[in-house]
């Protein structure tokens, strides 16, 4: 069984770490020999046992940006009030609501006071704390200002959390338009338009192609519903699915940078997040190639992420980034890489990108205020047609029996 502890030797210098021992009197037993006076013992679980007793929510909750955002807050101002880092970490253990992250806390606790560093704590959990997260940890450490660097790490993960937040919610309003589209469509054809085509029947009247579509639909939806309520989860899950293969993020990522609706908020968002990310990392003291590395794992956009994956080789060749970030027209506004280039010339590269990132931040707040009258026009004729799409279909056969009878 493997125990974490902490000791003393007879010149007063501590000395903390794992040891493998059958009993605590055993690893007291141990440390005597070797000269130690033990100051603290601990069990650790075993992770056997750990695996067996999961608790089902691990399954079901995750560690959100928020939850990681207000961790490197707390802990930033906690280390600045002069707490230590375990006595900040119990704190945050007690505070924090989300069992997941919890367990992981008190897991990374365990790990700090058994000897190893936070940044090394942190990496374990790499699906939680990213590689920009430890990195700017590990420069705090090893600059001695941790609360710093956790306060640049906040600072960057609220505006993060903030530019989210506001594009998912200038996207709701046409999600919710075309999902009740989508609703009252297949209200429509399943309850109501059969009753009005039931009108037809007997009539020796040719119903147009586009009833007879309607109709072929309705029949469809009625006599398959099952068929066509899995065939539709399955769209979904496949789509899901296929959206995260490198082929369907490089799809998903094109579509955003050309669609006319969708391309200003997509290139400003992203260089935003591109100039406050890099900007972040050069401050905290991570060298400019690191620095776009780490960049590009956080980025979303598969273009994105490639041209600052290249511009890491050209810059190794000598190539400015300036330089390199002209030769992306299309993805990059001018603007940014006429900042770099100035930022270059003085050696403030990082102040002038922090500059841009939040003229970027303020940029995309403006368009996601003003995303539903940008929108509303194409909702207004996408409804307005399949309004009519269903008005001539029903009236069509109506003026074919009006001119029988005539």
């Amino acid at each position: 069984m493997q125990y974490i502890y902490t000791a003393v030797n007879s010149k007063g210098e501590s000395k903390g770490g794992k040891i493998e021992a059958e009993s605590e009197k055993e690893v007291a037993e141990q440390l005597k020999a070797k000269g130690y006076l033990i100051t603290s013992i601990k069990a650790l679980e075993d992770k056997k046992q750990n695996k067996s007793s999961l608790d089902l929510s691990h399954f079901f909750s995750s560690v959100s940006l928020k939850d990681k955002m207000m961790f490197a807050k707390n802990l930033s101002v906690m280390l600045g009030s002069g707490l230590i880092l375990s006595r900040s970490l119990q704190n945050l253990i007690k505070q924090t609501k989300n069992k997941t992250f919890r367990d992981i806390l008190q897991k990374i606790y365990d790990d700090v006071e058994g000897g190893r560093s936070l940044s090394e704590s942190l990496a374990a959990y790499p699906n939680v704390f990213n590689n920009l997260f430890v990195s700017m940890v590990r420069v705090g450490e090893i600059g001695g200002n941790l609360e710093e660097t956790l306060g640049i790490v906040a600072l960057y993960l609220e505006k993060d959390y903030k530019l989210k937040k506001k594009i998912k919610g200038a996207m709701l309003y046409p999600m919710v338009v075309i999902v009740a589209m989508i609703g009252i469509t297949v209200l429509m054809l399943t309850f109501i338009l059969p009753k009005i085509l039931s009108v037809f029947e007997g009539m020796d009247v040719e119903l147009p192609k586009t009833t007879q579509f309607i109709v072929h639909m309705s029949d469809l939806l009625r006599s398959h519903s099952v068929l066509v309520t899995i065939g539709g989860i399955i769209l979904v899950i496949g789509g899901k699915l296929f959206l995260k293969t490198k082929t369907g993020k490089k799809w998903l990522s094109f579509a955003l940078i050309n669609i006319p609706a969708v391309s200003n908020m997509t290139k400003k968002s992203n260089s935003a997040r591109f100039t406050r990310t890099y900007s972040s990392l050069l401050h905290s003291g991570v060298s400019a190639i690191d620095s776009l590395q780490i960049t590009a794992e956080t980025l979303d956009n598969y273009y994105y992420r490639e041209a600052l994956l290249y511009a890491v080789k050209e810059i190794q060749k000598g190539v400015s980034l300036s330089d390199i970030i002209k030769r992306y027209p299309k993805i990059f506004p001018v603007l940014v890489s006429q900042i770099i280039e100035v930022g270059e010339e003085t050696g403030k590269t990082d102040a002038m990108l922090l500059k841009l990132a939040e003229f970027y931040e303020e940029e995309v707040d403006q368009i996601t205020k003003n995303i539903s009258s940008i929108i509303e026009p194409v909702l207004i004729l996408l409804i307005g047609g399949m309004v009519g799409f269903f008005a001539i279909a029903m009236l069509q056969p109506m003026y074919s029996v009006m001119e029988n009878i005539k």
